[in-house]
């Protein structure tokens, strides 16, 4: 497993919770612990180290610089933004703050476990939670279970022997604690709670519990609960206390793994989607084969009060995608885009297009209800493998590009023709060459004189060039058109017997004067 870089730390902790000042070194310097330093002895030779300035102003943390880079380690982490940026930089260390209220444990806490962050292969990332739940089922004498703030069972001791009631086993079949009259009112109590707490049985046949909450930094990260039939250890609440500190650490540093993997995932999939990754090696990290298909996603937003919150909100509509699709998928690649979401969605089946359409019908729906913005979706192509994406991503967006809210989701297939015109339209107008002509001539004739010729072209190309179909989509007399035809000739001088020129006009007027067909009743 690669060892933890400066930037792998700063992607899981970086912004409000920890500043980077200075990286003589770049974000690819090795970053392998983190030390309190201790005014009264040396410091220890420790490559790869950050050290923690306890004790010491920022601005008069200069000397520090010095001493951390004789030691070989990494970085300088101080309390405030005023730190010795020109001192780090002459030694070849970087430095780092924290925010001026935080406390020197909180800091240690967080960036030792960003450190320890490796992406984890389960699902959830808890194996050492195992290991802590059975330390202290063994220490209480009590079956231990550790939760999460939603009474999600994360970890079980399995110490054999130990009294367990019928709601324990229930939990752990189903990996959720069973609800039940009284259970929110006991959550709350322990929550609020800042020691461990023994509390009673709620339903006949089961037993009482010693529980505590899991904090790290005033946040709750969960619980964890021992069983308690009257024969705990005398130090039952003591030995608790020590473990939900270590459960702390142990969440974080799990909360810290998911991120790093979801930030490394993310950032191979946008490379994916540009179509500068590695097809081979993409599809083994993704774990991805076989045909794909691209879904877009994007906030519908119509005002400045939307836009004004609208990272935020697409981080949730992310939230959004990436729960729906792994709920049908399993471990599933989305990531946000310049405000738009994408997820490649596997194309299994000849189903495969319906399935995926339901599913972004019904994001969508919940999208909107949850984030109270309008959403849309655009599926693009589906693609033989990862080596195509780029252009089933390049699908998506054209859909998306589409100014119809009455159509929220749509295929590729089902808006052809119009993202086709819509594209050439592009391409039209970034061209002189492709966009002068005489339809520009047409249109102010038509602006001048209040005539109708551009429209009348249009749908006599639309009728194949036939008089009377022409004079019915334009609800005139056929000599009407022939007399407008004419003049079309006359004073604007095109060649109306050249197919060339005529399917040329025709581009012109459709896609860049933006006359589109006549429908007859």
């Amino acid at each position: 497993m690669d060892a933890c870089t400066l930037g792998d730390l700063l992607d899981v902790v970086g912004g409000t919770s920890v500043r980077l000042h200075t990286a003589p070194a770049g974000l690819g310097a090795p970053v392998t612990e983190v030390l309190l330093y201790d005014a009264e002895g040396p410091l220890p030779r420790a490559p790869g180290a950050l050290l923690l300035a306890v004790g010491t102003r920022a601005a008069a943390a200069g000397p520090l610089a010095r001493a951390v880079a004789e030691a070989g380690m990494t970085g300088l982490v101080v309390r405030g933004p005023d730190g010795p940026v020109a001192a780090a930089d002459a030694h070849g260390v970087a430095l780092l703050s924290v925010p001026e209220d935080t406390a020197w444990h909180e800091a240690h806490l967080l960036l030792a476990s960003a450190i320890g962050a490796r992406p984890v292969s389960s699902a959830s990332g808890h194996g050492d939670l195992f290991a802590l739940a059975d330390a202290i089922a063994a220490a209480t004498g009590g079956a231990t279970a550790v939760e999460d703030p939603r009474r999600r069972i994360l970890a079980y001791s399995t110490v054999p022997g130990q009294p367990v009631d019928e709601d324990r086993r229930q939990g752990i079949l189903g990996l959720q604690v069973p609800t039940g009259a009284g259970d929110g009112e006991q959550y709350r109590t322990l929550f609020a709670a800042p020691a461990p707490l023994r509390l009673p049985a709620l339903r006949e046949g089961a037993l009482p519990r010693l529980a505590m909450a899991v904090r790290a930094g005033g946040e709750t990260l969960g619980s964890v609960w021992v069983v308690d039939d009257g024969t705990l250890a005398a130090d039952a609440a003591e030995t608790l206390v020590q473990g939900a500190s270590t459960a702390a650490l142990l969440l974080l540093r799990a909360r810290a793994a998911q991120e790093l993997a979801r930030h490394r995932t993310g950032d191979l999939l946008r490379r994916v989607l540009e179509g500068t990754a590695d097809p081979a090696g993409a599809a083994v990290r993704l774990g991805m084969e076989g045909a794909l298909r691209v879904a877009a996603f994007a906030l519908d937003t119509v005002g400045p009060a939307e836009l004004a919150d609208a990272e935020q909100t697409g981080l949730r509509l992310l939230d959004v995608v990436r729960l729906q699709c792994e709920a049908r998928y399993g471990r599933h690649a989305c990531v946000l885009v310049d405000g738009v979401v994408y997820a490649v969605l596997p194309a299994v089946g000849e189903h495969g297009g319906d399935r995926h359409r339901r599913l972004a019908e019904h994001i969508v729906a919940r999208a909107g209800q949850a984030l109270r913005v309008p959403v849309r979706a655009g599926l693009g192509e589906v693609v033989a493998g990862l080596g195509e994406v780029a252009g089933s991503r390049a699908d998506a967006d054209l859909v998306l590009r589409l100014p119809d809210p009455s159509l929220p989701v749509a295929t590729i297939d089902e808006v052809r023709a119009r993202v086709t015109l819509a594209r050439l339209a592009e391409v039209l107008g970034e061209r002189r060459e492709l966009s002068a002509g005489a339809w520009q001539r047409v249109l102010a004739h038509d602006e001048r004189h209040g005539s109708d010729l551009a429209r009348t072209l249009v749908c006599w190309f639309d009728a194949g060039c036939d008089m009377a179909g022409a004079a019915r989509l334009l609800a005139v007399h056929p000599n009407t058109c022939r007399y407008r035809l004419r003049q079309v000739r006359r004073l604007v001088g095109i060649d109306l017997d050249d197919p060339d020129e005529r399917l040329v006009l025709w581009l012109q007027l459709r896609v860049l004067a933006g006359l589109g067909p006549v429908r007859t009743a």
